[in-house]
């Protein structure tokens, strides 16, 4: 039985909450559970308006969708969210250049993760050994880092590290990336934009997904850490722990 929780936080610098989340842990179409996090960008509030879209875009899609393939399922959705992004953008000029990250996940099987990703907002899982990135960032400073320009200790605080190289609505096509990731018992799922990241090191999330607090306390506490780091953008968190109860039960 999966042990889920989501929160969005508006953070200490913004006026405007841009982060939009989307949880089920019940089917959505053919998919078992979706979670999906969407960080927004644009002036004024056309950067709210593209994440809340995109994600009841998405929402809509896998709803009506006849595959039977998460990978097609997700990557339609996506590419319907994009198109339509684009449309609202030419017809009205208060969201025009607007744009979103998206990261989306289902976990098939109680083991099995499918994400789909375009942006910087990241998948993590975590286990009490370590915290693995499973997605990657599509932004400036992450290429650099490719390319062995800049070293991973400096990207974190690059004056570009906010400059992403994809996002829904930025171009006609949208190129998704996705992953299948087999999840072992005890491992915990971080879904999050990078108002949690760009506060926190990984050795602190590690840290407290780590603890035996429930996930709603977790949850609250990445978004405290962040906060009290600075808050210098919207938080947003969904923690899935795919295992609760098997690990509950040993």
């Amino acid at each position: 039985m999966l042990k889920t929780f989501s929160v969005t936080d508006i953070g200490k610098k913004r006026k405007l909450n841009q982060d939009y989340v989307f949880v089920s842990d019940t089917p959505v179409g053919n998919l078992p559970n979706i979670f999906i996090v969407a960080d927004g960008m644009g002036g004024h509030n056309a950067g709210d308006y593209a994440s809340k879209y995109t994600v009841e875009t998405m929402r809509e899609e896998i709803e009506r969708s006849f595959e039977k393939s998460p990978v097609k399922i997700l990557g339609k959705a996506i590419e319907a969210a994009n198109e339509l992004i684009r449309k609202k953008a030419e017809e009205e000029e208060a969201f025009a250049g607007m744009g979103t990250t998206v990261v989306a996940a289902t976990c098939l099987n109680g083991k099995y993760l499918e994400v789909a990703n375009v942006g910087d907002s990241r998948l993590y899982v975590v286990s009490d050994r370590k915290i693995e990135q499973i997605t990657r960032d599509h932004s400036l400073v992450e290429e650099m880092v490719r390319m062995g320009g800049i070293d991973r200790e400096s990207a974190r605080s690059h004056p570009d590290k906010n400059i992403i190289t994809r996002a829904i609505g930025a171009k006609d096509t949208v190129d998704v990336d996705f992953f299948n990731v087999e999840l072992t018992p005890g491992d915990i799922v971080l879904m999050c934009s990078d108002g949690l990241t760009n506060m926190l090191e990984d050795g602190e999330i590690r840290m407290i997904l780590g603890s035996p607090k429930s996930v709603e306390e977790k949850a609250e506490e990445l978004v405290m850490a962040a906060n009290n780091n600075g808050g210098k953008d919207n938080i947003a968190v969904i923690i899935i722990e795919p295992f609760a109860d098997e690990v509950e039960n040993d």
